[in-house]
């Protein structure tokens, strides 16, 4: 599958596009990965079926690192994926995002008002950076997503704290991602973080007009079902958290068929 580019925000957003026609859906990678983490959604059924554009974030992938650092933030990411939405004629897609591209998806919502829908799966939205500690599960590997300079050793404990525990997916993969991102974008992200440079996500989940869609591994390692749980959201997808067995943090790589068959359930409930 051919790699395009297209501008927004300043600068060439690298994308893969599948050959399906149907509705559109935008997948959003997370922190420190790319739009390879998609292959099985992109190259199988699913995308046969649906228009998938997956981008690769600034930074990651195969798009340069950011023009400003100020785009190293959740607002900054927000502005990519709008501006890559409406370059692309894709506002009226499905917008799904895995962990950090869960929050970049939510913290965009209020600016994508022609959204059809939205999923994210590996992402509690928060609404202070205190609230974090109850919403992310106690794992030592998640520090590595906010350092910039990381060791394989450090790469391949962040890598398995993206599967369920006892996961015989190779890492491979994911490492090669954390190892080829741009420091600066982890770094960056922290420090966005600690200045309170996001929107309130609990406020936007509770308030969105669209279905949203919340999907969690049931061998999570780094998000809290219980604090999932807890989140207040009206246009919540058939009422609950939709839980994937054989999966933990990354079920788009560990259990794909169950993942692709819930997000064209959601789809057609979409009508």
């Amino acid at each position: 599958m051919d790699t395009r580019t297209v501008e927004a925000a300043g600068q060439q957003i690298a994308f893969r596009q599948s050959e399906g026609v149907g509705r559109g859906v935008i997948l959003v990678h997370g922190n420190s990965s790319s739009s390879r983490t998609w292959d099985r959604l992109l190259t199988g059924p699913f995308g046969s079926r649906f228009r998938c554009l997956a981008l690769d974030l600034p930074g990651h992938g195969q798009s340069a690192p950011a023009a400003s650092q100020d785009t190293y933030s959740l607002p900054g990411y927000a502005v990519v994926l709008t501006e890559f939405a409406a370059a692309l004629g894709a506002e009226d897609a499905v917008f799904a995002g895995w962990s950090l591209g869960g929050h970049i998806v939510l913290e965009a919502a209020p600016a994508l008002p022609r959204a059809a829908g939205f999923v994210i799966f590996g992402t509690p939205p928060v609404a202070s950076a205190d609230q974090m500690a109850v919403a992310f599960l106690p794992n030592p590997a998640m520090n590595t997503g906010f350092t910039a300079q990381v060791s394989l050793e450090e790469a391949r404990n962040y890598a398995a704290s993206f599967v369920e525990p006892g996961s015989s997916l190779p890492l491979d993969s994911f490492v090669a991602d954390i190892l080829a991102t741009d420091g600066n974008a982890r770094a960056g992200l922290l420090a966005s973080i600690g200045a309170g440079r996001f929107a309130d996500e609990v406020a936007i989940v509770a308030g969105l007009p669209q279905p949203l869609a919340i999907v969690q591994g049931a061998g999570e390692q780094l998000v809290s079902l219980d604090y999932l749980r807890t989140v207040t959201a009206p246009g919540l997808w058939r009422g609950e958290v939709q839980l994937i067995s054989g999966a933990g943090h990354a079920p788009q790589q560990e259990n794909p068929d169950t993942l692709t068959s819930l997000l064209e359930q959601f789809i057609t409930s979409l009508g």
